[in-house]
């Protein structure tokens, strides 16, 4: 199933896209939803969108599509979003403070328990209901909290020696929001997730469709 996943790391990317898509079908009242109108909203071939939602294994039905209800179960379930998922956040700065108010993760699984810093002025405090706790508690609080799941969100120069501590205490996933390349046993999941990049590829597109629009006047 992992190798199935990484696999299809393209197709991954854009069920959510698909998820939000047939969720607001099912606010409308439709009860089935075909290959070729998810197509023609996210401007997609429809056989790439058949192709992406076969890794779920999920089949549409001649002439009617996918039963939504069962798009959206089966969207959900490949992505484990369909379970609850406990992690803790490690560094309470603007960024973290984004990650802790974004309301979406409630619809993924994703349930952040706590929260972790060096700021004496936000040890103790909540922060979207999240308590906030030092970073040298780390080894004391993060095993009582029965989570294996931690987003790291610190300055990059210290995510190496906080992984270090989130493996001692048996975190198993990391969604990685640092520039830092992290060291760690095969046996963990290191998510980089990289803003800088999709803002190249934002300034890019933009520059194309400002040359393009110069050239055409």
């Amino acid at each position: 199933m992992v190798k199935q996943k990484i696999a299809a790391a393209p197709s991954i990317r854009r069920l959510p896209a698909y998820l939000h898509l047939v969720r607001q079908a099912q606010r409308e009242g439709l009860q089935y939803i075909s290959g070729t109108a998810i197509a023609q909203e996210l401007n997609l071939e429809p056989i790439q969108v058949r192709k992406d939602l076969s890794i779920t294994h999920i089949m549409g039905k001649p002439k009617k599509g996918y039963s939504v209800a069962s798009l959206i179960g089966a969207i959900e379930h490949f992505l484990s979003w369909d379970t609850t998922r406990r992690a803790v956040l490690i560094g309470a700065g603007n960024l973290g403070t984004a990650l802790l108010g974004y309301q979406e993760f409630q619809y993924h699984g994703l349930q952040v328990v706590a929260a972790f810093d060096v700021n004496p002025e936000k040890i103790g405090s909540r922060i979207h209901q999240v308590p906030v706790f030092s970073v040298e508690t780390l080894e004391q609080e993060i095993p009582t909290r029965g989570v294996k799941t931690a987003l790291l969100t610190v300055p990059s120069h210290a995510a190496q020696a906080i992984t270090e501590i989130l493996i001692r205490v048996g975190i198993e996933g990391i969604w990685n929001f640092t520039k830092a390349k992290l060291r760690v046993p095969d046996t963990m999941v290191v998510q980089k997730e990289d803003l800088s990049s999709g803002y190249a590829l934002f300034c890019v597109m933009m520059q194309a469709r400002q040359l393009e629009s110069y050239s055409s006047s």
